[in-house]
């Protein structure tokens, strides 16, 4: 079947997601994340386009922004393209890094704009990784709290009586339903290991002096409740396939 033609947004405004080729990983570690927000940079200036918000997941990211002097195909072309030139190089590997085709909605409204502004910032808190907004490094609230680097903080700012008004709305207890994947978010080793921390008090590198009866509690929960994959769990833990399996 033919793919769907895009809606075109009125305002120019978009809400975008893309997700690594198969589920896969596309952050492993800060160096990755600081490189995609370069280049997030370097193509807002060729491209002229305005950038609401972001959101650096482990396996996708979300994206606010509004075009500018070009379109968001040719803007997303342009950015993704640049940074798979990068990863691949940086971790000697070849072909596509990000499912072929993006997602993207249109924001035709003011109250649709912070409503998914918020959306994207609370990502982190959906996927259990943290309990506050702050507790993210990966997403632009702190641009908006503690000064700007790519992000157009002034339009979003006149939308509130002020920035204390922003903080409240942002930190809000919501039902927001907003563009998303289906399944879900597959977390990076590092958040594993900080769920394992937040959740049941086990710092890194001590999961194995745990008893047997508690290891295969945890490791049951963290399989059917996190859908973290056998895989994923022995080589975090340092459990064996075996017991991940068998919990």
């Amino acid at each position: 079947m033919p793919r769907q033609a895009r809606k075109k947004s009125k305002t120019g405004i978009y809400h975008i997601m893309l997700r690594g080729i198969n589920r896969e990983t596309i952050f492993n570690n800060e160096k990755d994340c600081t490189k995609f927000i370069y280049t997030m940079q370097k193509s807002k200036e060729k491209s002229k386009f305005e950038i609401y918000g972001y959101c650096l997941m482990g396996n996708h990211v979300h994206l606010l922004l509004r075009e500018g002097k070009e379109p968001l195909s040719l803007i997303m072309q342009r950015m993704c393209s640049s940074f798979v030139y990068w990863y691949n190089g940086e971790y000697d590997r070849l072909g596509h890094l990000f499912q072929e085709r993006y997602k993207s909605e249109t924001v035709e409204n003011e109250a649709y704009l912070i409503t998914v502004l918020r959306y994207i910032h609370q990502n982190p808190i959906k996927a259990g990784i943290t309990d506050l907004v702050s507790g993210y490094k990966w997403s632009s609230y702190h641009e908006y709290i503690h000064g700007k680097n790519i992000i157009d903080t002034e339009f979003i700012f006149e939308l509130f009586a002020s920035k204390d008004d922003f903080e409240i709305y942002m930190n809000e207890t919501n039902e927001d339903i907003c563009l998303d994947y289906k399944e879900k978010h597959r977390i990076t080793d590092e958040e594993i290991i900080k769920l394992i921390e937040k959740k049941y008090g086990i710092k890194k590198g001590l999961f194995h002096l745990l008893e047997k009866q508690k290891k295969n509690m945890i490791l049951k929960k963290l399989k059917e409740k996190e859908g973290i994959t056998i895989r994923q769990l022995a080589r975090v833990t340092g459990a064996s396939k075996y017991m991940v399996e068998r919990a």
